[in-house]
């Protein structure tokens, strides 16, 4: 079988390219998380981080491929009449867990903002690089389950290869990237606090997920998932409001400063 056929390439290359497109939240979250890292290590964090998420991602497309109907199965529901009906499996609980830690991580550090002094010592908020690679790789565990069911639907089991190269190459594209959004984040401070909105927003995007995977109603509501292109348009005004407004705040202070003169 001649595997660089036109078919496999133009797959792989739309693997590669779904990875990256579905790997944003993941690098934003990287590249917050390694900054609480002590400085001269924050680099080797990520790329550590992400070189050991990539062994573990195509470890857990291995797993996808050979006992997917085991993450889909039913483990356990919780039913109260009129109030709340589910069906929880594995992958609606991982995904779930994700959101909820992401969602709690986001407050803290937006808290943590709001009540920063200046005088305090910013030494005590520091991990160690250890902490940091290890919630970097579990939380890069589940953002990999939408980047490789996706792979999967695009692709079928004899093409494991195809769908692992996309992963490696897919991981060494964000260790390049990590870098440049870290630098870009630690010269432009001000967006830090957009980047944990954003991934706040990502954690209400995994909490949908999770509770559509879950078969999750509320007061006989059914949770449907966040839709992807809502998503990615909350995340574009998200955007634009700070850059037009980081604008706005430049040419106010270039205002006052000239009428000072």
């Amino acid at each position: 079988m001649d595997f660089f056929t036109l078919t496999n390439i133009s797959t792989f290359l739309m693997l590669i390219l779904l990875q990256v497109v579905l790997g944003f939240d993941n690098l934003l979250y990287i590249s917050l998380e390694s900054k609480k890292a002590p400085l001269e290590k924050q680099a080797m964090v990520r790329k550590v981080g992400i070189g050991i998420a990539i062994v573990l991602r195509i470890v857990l497309l291995f797993i996808l491929v050979s006992l997917i109907k085991y993450f889909e199965d039913p483990v356990f529901g919780i039913h109260i009449e009129g109030y709340i009906a589910s069906s929880f499996n594995i992958h609606s609980l991982i995904v779930l867990l994700g959101g909820i830690f992401i969602i709690y991580t986001s407050i803290k550090e937006i808290w943590h903002m709001i009540s920063y002094e200046p005088n305090n010592s910013s030494e005590k908020t520091k991990k160690s690089a250890k902490n940091a690679i290890i919630l970097i790789v579990i939380m890069n565990v589940v953002f990999s389950f939408d980047s490789i069911l996706s792979a999967m639907a695009l692709t079928n089991e004899n093409q494991f290869w195809l769908m692992a190269s996309a992963i490696i190459v897919g991981g060494v594209l964000m260790i390049w990237l990590a870098d440049k959004v870290s630098n870009f984040l630690e010269k432009n401070r001000m967006y830090e606090v957009l980047g944990l909105f954003i991934l706040f927003l990502v954690g209400i995007m995994l909490l949908s997920e999770g509770g559509h995977l879950a078969k999750l109603e509320l007061f006989e509501n059914e949770i449907v998932p966040m839709n992807k292109t809502t998503f990615y348009f909350i995340l574009t005004i998200l955007i634009l409001v700070d850059v037009v407004q980081g604008q706005y705040q430049k040419r106010i202070l270039l205002g006052k400063s000239s009428k000072n003169k």
